[in-house]
């Protein structure tokens, strides 16, 4: 069986992965095992190897019913399964956003979570996480007719009065075409389910792809969650028109509000232009086809602003067929393998190198710090070496003067040493400062206040202020936070010149470290409120309670999200910052001790100079072997992250 070409370069970027993997797990335990790591490089390397270990490829269908989504799904990467994992027919087959995904932590099943979730409390990131809230079916992996019924419940429908279904927020009364349906007997079909997670064991999921399937502008806008973290946390998204329909109103509204803004959040945004067989005319020549496939290519790139080069024409279920059938003829006429190409091209190559840079910078932080311990230990060992060298021959007056020096070396540092234990203390004051401003407890309190305000408001003009209040107070917390960041910086760069002056240590500069891609997400938001909360019209339409809770599940929960990475990633510079420091002083600490112990063993009995000159010949041959075993473990690493297609063979010999 012939796998696609993107399905290839995924299983090579998934063995790539793994390779790496292994090659940093076994850095971290040689550095451990040689008492060479610090808090910082431990924590850094072991965030990298679950960042490995739960590594995802993200890729998001977005379109209007009717398009083609499941279909295109399924002849891309479920080809090769024989049947079609999920369920494509004519008229609308699925009614709620749905994740394909796959843990092995629990069985294949199906997990809907019911519409009524609408009017609770809490994100759909907050359902995630509350399994009684979903309502679940096994998927019978060996029966391809019960699975296929499983997953035809998401296209349930529920039929429900006005008030209910705007109580939901799936419509606007107003709205024309709404009131058209309602116009009958008042009633109008809703989705029963609000979002669906697929638990599919297919080979590709099982190396981290995730497959976003979203239906519809409709679920687009009743789920901001959508469009404030999935869509935007997506490696790809695909957006598909259909031929036989054209561009639509809808599709613009799409593209123009949900897809285009992303810019370069998402690395690849593809247009499918779908269903082109329907254009096969056994009338017309397969230039005239190819012509007229042309033309909507045209007409649907001017329409959305986009080089025709970025529309790609498909048959989805052609392609299917063809790939099903092994009919390499049909296959190529279909034009599927023009989009996989496209999405190889985008999708996997900056995915690794994404990967790729993270990891390499994680890694040359731990080697260089251990590097820079291993040169300062292998210096300070060769001073003590040439220090009772220079004794050879020498009388104790000569050696009581080096044992005096010893010592006033020793306390001189040790006066240091309580200069920055008291600067420690002060950088200590300086990050509960820190804490305060940008802390969770803060943050919360800030969520609390709004809440409190919003829920006492009977004026629109109340609801607005408390919200933009709220994101005014965010906005002080991070640029208070920028300035206090400032301040530890510019102390610790002065620290550690003081101590590479006044005793010799390393030069080091500490990390840079800017909160500025947390303040660029918060102006993302503050956009995306005041273009669906902070307008009069909105306002009026929406009732307080509803507009409260919309508030507080999307945007005010995106606020925490953001606050939670940036304390996180704060608190791992902070440890960056002054943890080096701590290696080299007690590194100099231990080394002091062991130079003022060899003068004194000497002093004491004139004999042993030789054999203590012979001990740390020894000890400078360990650490040379240490640095000879570091280089090469990196250079490991290198080469591992630097091998994009013989990950199996790296992984075999790691």
């Amino acid at each position: 069986m012939t796998s696609t070409t993107l399905v290839d370069e995924f299983e090579h970027y998934s063995r790539w992965r793994d390779a790496v993997y292994v090659r940093v797990e076994a850095l971290r335990d040689w550095l451990n095992i040689q008492e060479l790591s610090d808090a910082d490089s431990e924590l850094r390397l072991n965030q990298l190897l679950g960042r490995l270990q739960e590594d995802t490829l993200n890729v998001a269908f977005v379109a209007e019913f009717s398009r083609g989504k499941s279909e295109l799904i399924n002849a891309i990467f479920f080809s090769d399964y024989r049947q079609r994992v999920l369920p494509s027919s004519a008229g609308r087959t699925t009614m709620c956003p749905t994740e394909l995904y796959y843990t092995p932590l629990r069985a294949a099943s199906l997990r809907l979570l019911p519409i009524e979730t609408k009017t609770q409390p809490g994100s759909l990131a907050d359902f995630k996480h509350d399994a009684a809230a979903w309502s679940e079916f096994p998927l019978n992996l060996d029966s391809a007719d019960e699975m296929s019924a499983a997953l035809m419940r998401l296209a349930d429908t529920l039929r429900v009065d006005a008030a209910t279904a705007e109580a939901y927020g799936l419509i606007d009364p107003e709205d024309e075409e709404t009131a058209r349906h309602l116009a009958h007997d008042g009633h109008i079909d809703i989705p029963r389910w609000r979002h669906a997670l697929i638990n599919f064991p297919h080979p590709l999921l099982k190396q981290g792809l995730v497959i976003l399937d979203t239906p519809g502008l409709n679920a687009i806008g009743t789920e901001p969650e959508l469009t404030l973290s999935m869509l935007p946390s997506a490696h790809a998204v695909l957006f598909l028109l259909a031929a036989d329909t054209g561009v639509t109103k809808s599709d613009i509204e799409i593209w123009h509000h949900h897809i285009a803004p992303l810019g370069g959040a998402s690395r690849a945004r593809l247009v499918v232009l779908n269903k082109i067989d329907g254009l096969w005319d056994e009338l017309k020549t397969e230039t005239e086809i190819n012509a007229e496939i042309t033309k909507q290519a045209a007409s649907s790139a001017a329409l959305l602003e986009l080089p025709i080069n970025q529309i790609y024409p498909v048959s989805a279920h052609k392609a299917l067929v063809a790939k099903v059938r092994g009919d390499a003829a049909l296959l190529t006429r279909s034009r599927l393998p023009e989009l996989e190409a496209a999405l190889t091209q985008e999708l996997i190559p900056c995915k690794q190198a994404l990967v790729g840079e993270s990891s390499q910078l994680v890694v040359e932080n731990a080697v260089v710090k251990a590097t820079e311990l291993l040169e300062t230990r292998l210096a300070a060992i060769q001073d003590q070496v040439d220090e009772l060298e220079s004794l050879r021959g020498k009388n104790r007056g000569v050696i009581q003067s080096m044992m005096s020096k010893a010592n006033e070396d020793k306390q001189q540092f040790e006066r240091g040493l309580q200069q920055f234990n008291a600067l420690r203390n002060v950088f200590a004051s300086r990050v509960d400062v820190l804490r305060d401003h940008l802390g969770m407890p803060a943050l919360k309190r800030e969520v609390s206040q709004v809440r409190q305000a919003m829920e006492k408001s009977y004026f629109s003009a109340g609801l607005r202020e408390a919200m933009g209040h709220f994101f005014r107070q965010v906005d002080a917390n991070l640029n208070a936070s920028s300035d206090v960041i400032l301040e530890i910086r510019a102390m610790m760069d002065a620290m550690y010149q003081k101590f590479s002056d006044e005793h010799g240590l390393a030069a080091v500069s500490p990390p840079d470290y800017s909160l500025g891609k947390y303040c660029k997400e918060m102006t993302r938001l503050e956009r995306i409120f005041d273009e669906r909360f902070n307008t009069t019209l909105k306002m009026l339409t929406v009732g307080q309670r509803q507009l409260t809770a919309r508030f507080f599940e999307t945007l005010a929960s995106k606020v925490v999200q953001v606050f939670e990475l940036a304390n996180s990633e704060t608190e791992a510079w902070l440890k960056a910052t002054i943890s080096p420091m701590e290696t080299q002083i007690r590194e100099h600490k231990i080394q002091l001790k062991r130079r003022l112990e060899s003068v004194s063993r000497i002093h004491a009995a004139t004999e042993t100079l030789d054999d203590r000159i012979a001990e740390l010949d020894a000890t400078i041959g360990t650490v040379t072997d240490q640095m000879d075993n570091l280089a090469r473990i990196n250079t490991r690493i290198v080469d591992a992250l630097a091998d994009d297609l013989s990950g199996v063979q790296l992984a075999k010999t790691a």
